[in-house]
C-alpha cells in the first residue's frame, strides 16, 4: 500500500516523535517536516497562529476563467440579487461555467463567507446564461481581492474556548421553486470550524 501524505497532529511533540518511530518500524517512510501545503491548502505556522489559505489555487482558478487581470470587488454578490432558471438572455459555455463553479466549491473551504453565493450560482449549472455568468464573474472578482486572506486559528492553551453558532435564512427566496436557503457557521473561539449552506 502506498500513502502519499499523512498529517500527524498532537499537542505534545513527544507524542508525534513516538508515532513516527512506530511508523518507521513498520513502514518505509520519510518525514517532510512541518506541514506547509496540502491538497491545494497553504499552511502558514507562526508563533501566534496557524493560517490556512488558497491564494495559489485561487490564482489558477482566475486564470482558468480568463479573469486573472480583473479588478477586485469588495462584495461577492449584488445586494438583492435575483436570478432565475427561466432566463431568456444568451447562453454561455456550460462546460466552463461548471468547471468554475466546481473550483469555487473548493475555494469555499478557506472562504466560508462565499458559501451562500456559490450555492446560489450552482443552481444554474444545467443551462447557464449570461446573467448567471455575470454573478459568477463578480464573485471571481471578490476572490481576486481576498485571495491573500485565510482562516486564522490562534494558538491558545485551550482554556476559555467556546462554541459560537450563527445561522441565517432566506425564506422562499428561490424564484423558480420557492425553496428556502439557510446557512450555519460554527466557531470554536475565534476560528470557524464548520459551515454549511442548505437549500
Amino acid at each position: 500500500m502506498y500513502v502519499e501524505d499523512l498529517i500527524v497532529i498532537s499537542a505534545r511533540a513527544e507524542d508525534i516523535d513516538s508515532f513516527k518511530r512506530n511508523m518507521v518500524a513498520h513502514f518505509q517512510m520519510s518525514d517532510l517536516g512541518a506541514l506547509s501545503y496540502y491538497l491545494s491548502i497553504e499552511v502558514r505556522q507562526g508563533k501566534e497562529a496557524l493560517t490556512l489559505g488558497q491564494s495559489t489555487y485561487a490564482s489558477k482558478l482566475l486564470e482558468r476563467s480568463g479573469m486573472a487581470e480583473c479588478k477586485p470587488s469588495v462584495t461577492p454578490m449584488e445586494e438583492w440579487l435575483k436570478l432565475t432558471k427561466a432566463s431568456i438572455v444568451a447562453k454561455v459555455d456550460a462546460t466552463l461555467y461548471r468547471t468554475i463553479i466546481g473550483g469555487l466549491h473548493y475555494v469555499v473551504h478557506m472562504s466560508p463567507n462565499i458559501v451562500f453565493i456559490v450555492g446560489y450560482v450552482s443552481r444554474f449549472m444545467e443551462d447557464p446564461r449570461e446573467d448567471h455568468w455575470a454573478a459568477v464573474k463578480l464573485l471571481l472578482r471578490y476572490v481576486k481581492g481576498t485571495m491573500d486572506q485565510g482562516i486564522v486559528f490562534p494558538k491558545t492553551n485551550g482554556s476559555g474556548l467556546h462554541l459560537i453558532v450563527f445561522s441565517d435564512a432566506n425564506m422562499a427566496g428561490d424564484i423558480d421553486e420557492r425553496r428556502s436557503t439557510s446557512g450555519v457557521l460554527v466557531f470554536l473561539g475565534s476560528a470557524p470550524i464548520s459551515w454549511q449552506s442548505l437549500k
